[in-house]
């Protein structure tokens, strides 16, 4: 299960509807070991598509070593999906190396305001994909 608080939600949905057409990428850090969500980190999806997210590989390596400095790890990766429901597509599986992480996904794909709006997390391991209950909290 994940937990999160409703402030992270916002940003994570907020990050998604502003980069909407495109979707949004990025992580929210928290202690190693903690398993707790507490920096939220929005990244450049370095592809620029609706279709597709791709870390810039010189902010990557920044982060990871930002994440290192001050004993953090990557406790969720996000992104959305402009078009397409929250669910892991088979490009977002193969790229998942992070065993230990939550992947969140938004979908925005809900922009007139029609549709049911969605935030997922899955756990991606080895390919495969489980959903996981979110539970969101006002603090932890």
């Amino acid at each position: 299960m994940l937990t999160i608080t409703q402030a992270l939600v916002d940003q994570i949905v907020a990050h998604a509807r502003k980069d909407h057409p495109d979707e949004a990428c990025g992580v929210v850090a928290g202690p190693a070991g903690s398993d707790r969500p507490e920096r939220f980190i929005p990244m450049l999806n370095a592809a620029m598509s609706p279709t597709f997210y791709e870390f810039d590989s010189g902010d990557l390596l920044k982060l990871y070593r930002e994440l290192d400095d001050r004993d953090e790890e990557p406790v969720i990766i996000y992104h959305s999906h402009t078009a397409t429901e929250a669910y892991p597509s088979r490009t977002d599986i193969s790229y998942a190396n992070e065993p230990g992480a939550h992947y969140v996904l938004v979908s925005t794909a809900d922009t007139d305001g029609l549709g049911e709006f969605q935030f997922r997390s899955f756990r991606i391991l080895d390919g495969e994909v489980t959903e996981e209950e979110v539970k969101v909290v006002e603090a932890y």
